[in-house]
């Protein structure tokens, strides 16, 4: 179980802390419907999480592959980490160059955050899950460690529940605090946007580094390289 937590906790921070994906919640909880297109755009992305732990779980489910201690890391999952460890330095390689992060909503999307509906919000939140590539790997690698840990059925769903949480833990801080002190929290999400849009560069090289430096890690010691 250790080796289980050490692995989906710095994946769901990795998810949790995407600036962009931050940003466009403080926008929307800014906008004129508030609370309700954040709760959509929330929901959007935990229905798409959702959909992507039922079809690896099937896959994984269906798979021939056999573990023979419930603490070590196989090497479908290894490998999967080793990719994940990648795509966050080529982030972080990008972010450094050019300042853009690869998965970045378009700008359209962006600039439609004023003016969006629930319904929208919440397919812009699913499509934004669907269309980021780090975040089906997050997704796969969450569900490779929770197979490999050889839990209950029960037990694995509500690991990846906890996942998902976990994943959106600070959109749902922010949600809260708009909802229970709208006054403050207005002053707390202009700040906390300028704050994120000025550092995207910087955030982006920093979680790449380190969360690929600690994946790579965690992919050679499952690969028995270390």
């Amino acid at each position: 179980m250790t080796n289980l937590w050490g692995t989906l906790v710095p994946l769901a921070i990795a998810s949790a802390v995407v600036p962009i994906q931050l940003v466009v919640t403080i926008l929307l909880l800014r906008s004129d419907k508030g609370p309700l297109t954040a709760v959509a755009w929330i929901g959007g992305m935990t229905v798409a999480r959702l959909v992507q732990g039922v079809l690896f779980g099937l896959v994984f489910s269906n798979s021939d592959q056999t573990s023979t201690d419930g603490d070590s890391t196989s090497p479908i999952v290894s490998m999967v980490l080793l990719t994940i460890a990648v795509l966050l330095y080529v982030t972080a390689a990008r972010s450094a160059m050019s300042g853009d992060d690869p998965d970045a909503p378009p700008p359209k999307w962006m600039s439609m955050t004023a003016t969006l509906t629930p319904g929208r919000a919440f397919l812009m939140g699913a499509g934004y899950l669907l269309i980021a590539p780090k975040f089906w790997v997050f997704t796969l690698s969450a569900v490779g460690a929770i197979s490999d840990a050889e839990l209950s059925v029960s037990t694995s769903v509500i690991t990846f529940l906890f996942f998902v949480v976990l994943a959106e833990i600070i959109h749902l801080a922010l949600l809260g605090m708009a909802i229970v002190a709208p006054t403050r929290a207005a002053g707390v999400l202009d700040r906390a946007s300028a704050w994120l849009e000025r550092h995207n560069r910087v955030i982006m090289i920093v979680l790449g580094l380190v969360f690929g430096t600690w994946f790579l890690l965690k992919a050679l010691d499952g690969l028995g390289v270390m």
